[in-house]
């Protein structure tokens, strides 16, 4: 019986293990620069305010940083809600705007949107995942879930940046520099 025991917590170990190596392979299978950035259109939250968000109207004013985050009110969905909050003069300055979607209800976020996003960006809902399964965007054995991804979305809804990473530390700073970028390569054409 112990033999068994044994060799059964070596097999768990082993696809875990497994599990844990093919992960980061899994996290990018994300929508690529080049790629036609899916049309979509859903409730979403600015202040408390509840509106419909449609992506078409948002790329009629320039580019748009569409970020997706597992929960809200999670520790890094905070901290990255924060950030973004704090940079969102630098996204305006750039021309850009900033959404997040989560699978969270519309109730969620209309709270989310006011205490960890400072009123400064909207926030959308993805309950039903169509959103997150359209970018490639949900997390490896959660597919109802978003993994930690943002895109770049030039005016002529392609993709120009994407970077996907659990971690919320670099996001802001990425999408900013993929903005500087882009600016900088279309005020010389």
């Amino acid at each position: 019986m112990k033999r068994r025991t044994k060799m059964a917590g070596l097999a768990l170990s082993g696809l875990l293990a497994c599990a844990v190596a093919t992960y980061p392979l899994l996290a990018r299978a994300t929508l690529k620069p080049g790629d036609a950035a899916p049309p979509f259109v859903t409730q979403a939250s600015l202040g408390g305010n509840v509106f419909d968000y449609s992506l078409a109207d948002a790329l009629k004013k320039g580019p748009v940083v569409l970020y997706f985050y597992p929960a809200a009110f999670t520790k890094g969905c905070t901290i990255e809600a924060h950030e973004f909050a704090e940079a969102v003069d630098q996204y305006k300055a750039q021309g850009a705007t900033v959404i997040g979607v989560s699978h969270d209800d519309i109730g969620t976020l209309q709270r989310f949107s006011v205490s960890e996003c400072r009123s400064k960006f909207p926030v959308a809902a993805d309950t039903d995942a169509k959103i997150i399964g359209a970018y490639d965007a949900a997390l490896p054995f959660k597919s109802s879930m978003a993994n930690r991804v943002s895109y770049v979305i030039a005016p002529d809804g392609k993709v120009i940046y994407e970077y996907t990473s659990l971690s919320p530390d670099q996001h802001v700073a990425n999408t900013l520099q993929a903005l500087r970028e882009w600016n900088t390569k279309h005020k010389a054409q």
